[in-house]
């Protein structure tokens, strides 16, 4: 599913305080591709994906995903539209520590039209024989591919990821990163990561450079490194 951004502006405050961090971003994200959102902090990366999610809402432009515009979106069209197509995956893995990996994963299925195999799923990342684990007795990796399983199992169109390897260490954010690269071919979704690590624009197929609530870059590679072979 393509996803087009129009023209995006994003306001923060009032009156004297009032400060623009969107300051009209335009961009196609064709389906399939990994994008990689790249920039410091504060040029507005975790802002466009927010919006991009249905989380926050634009001051002015709007977000085409198929035949949807998030503008002329209620509430209620709101929840559907997050629910059915995107999946999000955060620094933090907001995981219930009283359910098991596989509980964890089973309670966003649930949810879905469609949702994925999830023993197939278990085995995709890696999970299969951790399954009936709790979260206390996983490591930050294996915490990070439950949050991720969570996010695939409704077979999103569009999975959003905010800095995944930001609370990971070296190594760990490696096979974090291999494991996306994993899914993208998989499953096909389209996958938008935001990340202030200029190494991961390697494996992304599109890189957007932020800076200052604008697009300084839209950069589409011909070839994408392994995660594996990413280094920093």
């Amino acid at each position: 599913m393509k996803l087009k951004v129009n023209n995006i502006h994003k306001f923060y405050g009032e009156g004297l305080s009032r400060v623009e961090v969107l300051k009209g971003i335009d961009c196609e994200i064709n389906e399939g591709e990994i994008c990689v959102l790249l920039g410091p902090s504060g040029s507005g990366k975790s802002t466009l994906l927010n919006i991009i999610g249905g989380i926050e809402s634009a001051d002015e432009g709007c977000v085409d995903i198929g035949d949807s515009c998030t503008d002329k979106m209620t509430e209620k069209e709101l929840t559907s539209y997050r629910r059915n197509n995107l999946g999000f995956v955060f620094q933090f893995y907001n995981l219930v520590p009283n359910l098991t990996v596989k509980e964890n994963i089973e309670v966003c299925a649930y949810l879905a039209k469609d949702p994925l195999d999830i023993n197939e799923l278990l085995k995709t990342l890696g999970l299969y024989e951790h399954r009936d684990k709790l979260p206390s007795q996983l490591s930050g990796g294996q915490q990070q591919r439950c949050a991720i399983g969570r996010a695939l199992v409704k077979n999103p169109s569009v999975l959003l990821c905010d800095e995944p390897t930001g609370a990971l260490d070296y190594n760990t954010s490696k096979e974090i990163l291999a494991l996306i690269q994993r899914v993208n071919r998989k499953y096909h979704n389209t996958i938008i990561i935001v990340t202030h690590n200029d190494a991961i624009k390697g494996m992304a197929n599109r890189v957007l450079r932020l800076h200052d609530g604008k697009i300084l870059k839209n950069i589409v590679n011909d070839t994408q490194t392994e995660a594996s072979d990413l280094e920093w």
